[in-house]
């Protein structure tokens, strides 16, 4: 049977409409997009933003900018990304705060899991431990007998309480049965590397692309890093394992997430372009050099990934002490 003018019109434009992208894929990005980050900058997840940030920008042909909105420990600039308009605007670098959060300080009015679309995991970082340069340890087990013979007197800085640094360091104390002192930087790194240089501070465990720069130039001293390989850029400094701490599992993980609501084509056209700026040789590179492990793979991945990690916190959580030192 012959169609008519209209008809055949008609059959044409329904077979375009189920051939094509949905419509907000097709026009995502068409206004500036923002990346916000819980922490301030100067930070590993900070570098990572940016170079995520400048490798969309030539994607999308749109400005995407990285945004540090720093306070209560990342909940404040989660809960801004978490809350904001659903259309794939704002995006969220998260990291293990988000789990942790959950069970130690809990931001209320918002929930990781309830109102957070994940997206992708980009991967993980090394940290690494730092100590003045003028220390009388020079290797971890120095660090460790030193610090055991002076129970409570050596301090330890962080980004904040449930920060990445804080977390691995409480690990560190508990494992090697050190009893150390936490001592908070929640506006940034500058202060807290100037007081670990000058020794007010004794020890640092932090990723590893925010402390290269000063290890490299030997304001403080590197003893460790995370992980089951050593640092590409630090080949002569040990891993935890290496010098007799068992360290391995532990490292800093970063996520992208939207809003919940966003419009799932826009998640998956997100998810596609951050895994391919992961594939690119010059970001595999950069990443390699400043410790990064990029993971990848789909949303339901982040998903079951962050649920996972929650639950670990939670138990780990019910050891008390562990996380109020």
């Amino acid at each position: 049977m012959r169609l008519g003018p209209l008809a055949a019109a008609g059959a044409i434009a329904v077979g375009v409409m189920l051939g094509a992208p949905p419509a907000s894929a097709q026009s995502f990005p068409n206004k500036s997009v923002r990346i916000v980050i819980a922490f301030p900058a100067g930070g590993s997840i900070d570098t990572l933003g940016r170079i995520l940030a400048q490798k969309l920008a030539e994607a999308w042909g749109q400005s995407v900018v990285v945004e540090n909105r720093p306070g209560a420990g990342g909940n404040l600039g989660a809960a801004a990304a978490a809350l904001a308009a659903p259309d794939g605007t704002t995006l969220h670098l998260g990291a293990q705060t988000l789990a942790v959060n959950v069970t130690i300080a809990p931001y209320q009015g918002f929930d990781p899991v309830r109102d957070f679309a994940p997206i992708i995991l980009v991967g993980s970082a090394q940290d690494v431990l730092m100590v003045p340069p003028q220390a009388p340890y020079r290797t971890l087990r120095e660090l460790i007998d030193y610090a055991k013979a002076r129970p409570g007197e050596l301090n330890y800085a962080s980004l904040g309480q449930g920060s990445s640094g804080h977390l691995a360091t409480v690990l560190f104390a508990h494992v090697t049965g050190l009893k150390l002192q936490h001592v908070p930087y929640p506006t940034g790194m500058a202060q807290a590397v100037t007081d670990i240089m000058s020794s007010r501070i004794s020890l640092w465990l932090a990723t590893l692309g925010g402390a290269l720069g000063n290890v490299q130039a030997g304001k403080v001293r590197a003893l460790a890093v995370s992980g089951h390989a050593r640092a590409e850029a630090l080949p002569e400094v040990p891993t935890f394992k290496q010098a007799g701490v068992d360290m391995e599992e532990e490292s800093t993980w970063f996520a992208v997430f939207a809003p919940r609501g966003t419009p799932k084509d826009v998640i998956a056209r997100i998810n596609r372009d951050v895994e391919r700026v992961l594939a690119l040789p010059d970001v595999k590179e950069r990443g390699a050099t400043l410790g990064y492990r990029f993971a990848g793979g789909p949303p339901e991945k982040l998903s079951g990934f962050l649920k996972a990690e929650i639950a670990k916190w939670a138990a780990v959580a019910k050891d008390a002490d562990l996380l109020t030192r």
